[in-house]
């Protein structure tokens, strides 16, 4: 599938600006555990600057930056941009934090190898095609220095949702107005084709539960 249907992305983009408006700091001011391993991965390698993509509200970008990172923020919800801005000057990070609005979907507004780490949470496994997680996935690194690490997650095809809901094709499933894209193990190996495919660690999360990957590559 070369590109979603362009009404379902903006849709998904519609429902996340209503949902952080009507749930401000939904996800609670607690970093999640993929970034604490992330931070311990970046810092193990001495990595100070880190791209965060589909920040959110903001709850993992302020730990970064808590734990010393430089951090770039994007997400396309310029709602939940707002609310990160104000959680990193609650938090006494506002000079460590740049929030900047872009989907994922278009090349990223950073110079080539200009961060040392990149982390997703979620973002991948959103309303994207094949060929654009493939795309969005060059554009990491192509922005990381070499040796630079890409921590990201996603829900793969082993979880309860995949295969039940709104199909949009693509192995995109939508349930409660929000659409995945399920993970099957032959595409994260294909995109780390060109990386050191350092670990896939499977867990659960949440109350369904659903099943994640976590996926750290090396360039």
């Amino acid at each position: 599938m070369g590109s979603t249907d362009p009404d379902l992305a903006a849709i998904q983009r519609a429902h996340w600006q209503q949902t952080y408006r009507e749930h401000p700091g939904m996800y609670g001011g607690r970093p999640s555990a993929p970034a604490v391993h992330a931070a311990a991965v970046f810092a193990a390698g001495g990595r100070g600057t880190v791209l965060e993509l589909g920040a959110g509200h903001g709850r993992d970008t302020v730990f970064f930056a808590r734990e010393g990172f430089t951090v770039r923020a994007t997400d396309f919800s310029a709602t939940g941009l707002e609310q990160l801005r104000a959680a990193a000057r609650e938090q006494g990070v506002a000079d460590r934090v740049t929030a900047i609005e872009h989907d994922v979907r278009t090349p990223l507004p950073l110079p080539d190898a200009s961060v040392d780490g990149v982390f997703a949470h979620m973002l991948l496994c959103m309303a994207l095609s094949t060929a654009q997680i493939h795309a969005a996935v060059a554009e990491v690194r192509r922005v990381l220095r070499p040796g630079g690490t890409f921590v990201y997650t996603v829900r793969h095809t082993g979880d309860a949702h995949h295969g039940s809901g709104t199909a949009h094709g693509d192995d995109i499933y939508e349930h409660g107005g929000f659409a995945v894209h399920f993970f099957s193990r032959e595409l994260v190996e294909a995109l780390a084709g060109g990386w050191h495919l350092d670990e896939v660690h499977a867990f659960e999360e949440g109350d369904l539960p659903r099943r994640l990957w976590r996926v750290t590559q090396t360039r």
